[in-house]
């Protein structure tokens, strides 16, 4: 069918959604005023704080001439603060301190093609300095250390890009010295004296053998194991400062990943953190031993339980002097000086530094005050069961306006956006969350809900998801649908599913594997074609293949390779009947532009509506906030010309980005004239 014949057809659903969900914009609209996109997604003020070592310094990310920047001041007066870096075109996501304080150390790539290099700016002279001087090279951070703080490990992979080879970075020269070859090692374990300790190597089971090091000679036998379920589950996390102990998350022999502890001498191991339905996530380890002092355990919401008295007595004090939840974020050498973060959800996260001598707090910047007295929403954890009994968390966010006596329903059904995270080995949590406040601003539930095959709730919830792209993956995400009609919270007619990455993925399934669930659908750098996202990842990723091939199907054998195409939804692109919004950045090395282009020429040929967002100078996601607020002024648009929710304005947003739209742009509101 032509796309001139389909042409009445889109219009008529498009109007027909549109006055069918007038009364949820008009709610919202009662209950709370618009938040402005620029306030939600635009730079924050500052972020990323980090005290050096030596707790003289406070450094953090902030904007500069409306790039963000990395920013220094003294900690007894930061007042005195001042820019460090002039980064004109992409912003600095990530900044860290040197073991010795001299300098700040940060990685940047280009345009969002992934190739991190390393630099440097010394505080004294404010030199900057670029410490892996090479092309299409990703450096990887292998270790520093409390002991030797004049140099660090890095991993170079500018000799062969699947594989990262180590070599000492001398931070005041930038000199480096090869240590050892990285080929066929998924990477390296090094303890306090800079010596490398042990070599993980993957096996064709999916999972890594584990090597001793000595000497930089790796031993011919491997010491452990492990299989493919416990691939994502188990690894060594690093030693304490005497070389004495090995810290590992581990799931051999149980279903969630424990903290464990082994006697290097003896090989003893003892578990010193654990829970049932969720793995350990995260550690605090004393800055200069590298004991562990605490531990979390996140299922629904992030809980701390500490292993030393002190920093339990401090943890318990932050928790009850701060509203919200409380994550320490960076600590100095003598470990009197924390910077804390602490999440309210219905506020702009805040950061405070923590004098644990004096028991004192002072807040150091709300990342974005312009969202203050903004309506914001709660979230909801709550469970949801997939039709085979298995058991999800999930998280719902609803809009502005009269609530039921339960406080996470509506007073009655809603439009709703089903945000689908990335990985698909990842997982949503609980906190303020920008998609969610946006969404649910212009009059949508937002329902995340974590699917089989996200992590962080022990290994066979994993495994459950293998071979299972396209299937029980969607399916969980149906069920979760269906709780939320089945709980009044959502119309049945009116739910779109968006996401990136896997999120990506899975709006595709949605609208080609279930054409008639979702009233439409975002997919932002999603794969369309599971045969060639395989053939064309990034190489450094040759380490990690086999586990790809067993979770989602091999390409190499006949039966895979059918499975593969059985799930990509580009094979099913005639049977779209619901608006499709892309976005794609045309460096992506993950997925591909093609993948984009594939889908996108498929829907053309067969006819079918879509419109395609393309941004030249970025990759897997949308790092420039010019570009990211451009999409999002586009995302809304198309949702509110298919659910009929409020919309900001497009406006000069697409023009003051690099966006491109080779198609479509006549089926979201606004947007031929914002080209104009």
């Amino acid at each position: 069918m032509s796309l001139k014949a389909l042409a009445p057809w889109v219009i008529g659903v498009f109007f027909a959604m549109n006055t069918t969900s007038v009364s949820a914009a008009q709610a919202a609209d009662a209950a709370a005023p618009l938040i402005e996109r620029s306030k939600l997604f635009g730079n924050p003020s500052r972020a990323a704080a980090a005290l050096s070592p030596d707790g003289r310094w406070l450094s953090w990310l902030a904007p500069r001439e409306g790039v963000l920047n990395i920013w220094v001041a003294p900690v007894s007066d930061l007042d005195q603060a001042k820019p460090l870096t002039d980064s004109r075109d992409r912003p600095i996501r990530q900044q860290f301190w040197a073991p010795d304080s001299s300098m700040v150390l940060y990685i940047q790539d280009k345009g969002g093609d992934e190739n991190f290099l390393l630099y440097g700016i010394e505080i004294a002279s404010g030199e900057e300095r670029t410490l892996t001087p090479f092309e299409n090279t990703r450096v990887q951070l292998i270790a520093s250390s409390p002991l030797l703080k004049d140099r660090i490990l890095v991993g170079l992979n500018n000799r062969d890009a699947r594989w990262h080879d180590v070599h000492s970075l001398e931070l005041a020269t930038g000199k480096l010295t090869e240590i050892i070859r990285g080929d066929g090692y998924a990477g390296f374990v090094a303890d306090a004296n800079l010596a490398l300790r042990m070599a993980l190597r993957p096996n064709a089971e999916g999972g890594f053998d584990f090597f001793e090091v000595k000497n930089n000679q790796v031993a011919d036998n491997a010491f452990a194991s492990t299989t493919l379920e416990d691939s994502l589950t188990t690894q060594p996390v690093g030693f304490t400062t005497n070389g004495n102990t090995l810290y590992w998350i581990d799931s051999r022999g149980r279903d969630t990943a424990a903290l464990v502890a082994q006697d290097v001498a003896s090989g003893a191991t003892k578990v010193i953190g654990a829970a049932d339905r969720a793995d350990v996530s995260n550690a605090l380890t004393n800055p200069k031993t590298g004991v562990v002092e605490a531990y979390a355990v996140t299922y629904l919401r992030e809980e701390w339980t500490a292993l030393d008295p002190a920093i339990g007595s401090d943890l318990a004090w932050l928790s009850s002097s701060l509203s919200g939840d409380v994550s320490v974020t960076s600590r100095t050498d003598d470990d009197r000086l924390w910077t804390v973060a602490v999440d309210p959800v219905v506020a702009s996260p805040e950061v405070h530094l923590f004098d644990r001598v004096q028991k004192t707090l002072q807040r150091l910047y709300v990342s974005r005050p312009e969202l203050e007295g903004a309506p914001l929403q709660s979230m909801h954890p709550v469970e949801i069961t997939a039709r085979d009994g298995l058991v999800m968390t999930a998280y719902v966010t609803l809009p502005p306006g009269d609530k039921a006596d339960v406080p996470q329903r509506p007073a009655k059904p809603v439009p709703m956006v089903l945000l689908v995270h990335g990985g698909p080995w990842a997982r949503d949590n609980y906190g303020y969350n920008a998609y969610h406040q946006w969404l649910a601003n212009r009059g949508y539930a937002v329902l995340s809900v974590n699917f089989r095959g996200s992590t962080g709730f022990g290994k066979a919830f994993i495994s459950a998801a293998d071979l299972e792209w396209g299937r029980r993956m969607h399916d969980d995400l149906i069920d979760a649908v269906n709780w939320a009609i089945k709980e009044n919270i959502a119309q049945p007619d009116q739910i779109a599913i968006m996401g990136g990455s896997y999120g990506g993925y899975a709006t595709l399934a949605g609208l080609t594997f279930t054409p008639e669930v979702f009233a439409c659908g975002v997919d932002i750098v999603g794969p369309s074609n599971l045969e060639t996202l395989l053939q064309t990842i990034p190489p450094y990723w040759t380490a990690v293949i086999e586990q790809f091939h067993q979770r989602m199907g091999n390409p190499n054998t006949e039966e895979g390779l059918a499975l593969l195409k059985e799930r990509s939804p580009l094979y099913k692109a005639g049977n779209i009947v619901k608006p499709l919004l892309i976005g794609q950045g045309a460096n992506d090395p993950r997925v591909k532009q093609a993948e984009s282009d594939q889908i996108v020429s498929a829907m053309n040929e067969k006819g079918i509506p879509v419109t395609y967002v393309l941004f030249p100078d970025e990759g897997h996601g949308f790092a420039r906030p010019e570009n990211n607020i451009a999409f999002n002024a586009v995302t809304e648009n198309f949702l509110a010309t298919c659910l009929g929710g409020r919309a900001e304005p497009i406006g000069n947003t697409v023009k003051a980005s690099s966006a491109k739209v080779p198609t479509g742009a006549a089926f979201t509101q606004g947007l031929e004239a914002a080209l104009q």
